[in-house]
């Protein structure tokens, strides 16, 4: 009897040590679509030098032109893609109260809103994988998984977000979060 598949969606992907040398190295990707057809993912943890009004055209609300931009993962790094939490958000469609959606005209009304409790991240670029590849990569121990929240989604301290989880796992994935970044340097 073939294995049943299962989605990933709403899971955190962290780099299992196997990645060095790939845009995943020490990555943390939030699984937002997994079917059998392929994933697409979104990179938490690598934000990048540029702020949303340096790259993206629009006309941004003050509070939002400064916000860095984030890549989302090496396939088309000109897709905009974004993550917006908030409480009691309806058209939740990763986790309940987080939305993906990929529009410039929706990330300005977002950031028109008054909402004291809204969470925006915007990045460039996404993570893509065809059908069984994640599957894959999985039965090889390419990634580990955690169960993502929207406290981890939206950690401020995305360079230290992959040790962060790693420490709160088991003892193998406790040495894997304190080995230099370069294992050839030790």
């Amino acid at each position: 009897m073939p294995n049943e598949f299962q989605s990933l969606r709403g899971q955190l992907l962290l780099d299992g040590g196997q990645l060095q040398g790939s845009s995943f190295h020490r990555a943390v990707v939030l699984i937002c679509h997994h079917n059998d057809e392929g994933a697409f993912g979104l990179i938490l943890n690598q934000k990048s030098p540029s702020t949303v009004a340096e790259v993206l055209d629009g006309d941004f609300p003050p509070g939002l032109k400064a916000e860095n931009l984030f890549i989302g993962g090496p396939v088309q790094g000109s897709a905009l893609s974004y993550l917006h939490s908030d409480n009691f958000l309806l058209r939740a469609n990763v986790l309940p109260n987080l939305h993906l959606g990929h529009t410039v005209e929706e990330v300005i009304e977002l950031g028109d809103s008054m909402s004291t409790t809204q969470r925006l991240r915007i990045f460039a670029g996404y993570s893509g994988w065809g059908a069984g590849q994640l599957e894959g990569e999985m039965k090889r121990g390419a990634w580990l998984l955690e169960p993502a929240t929207l406290d981890l989604i939206f950690e401020e301290e995305v360079e230290t977000l992959w040790k962060k989880i790693l420490l709160t796992q088991g003892w193998k994935e406790r040495l894997l979060a304190n080995s230099p970044d370069n294992p050839t340097s030790n």
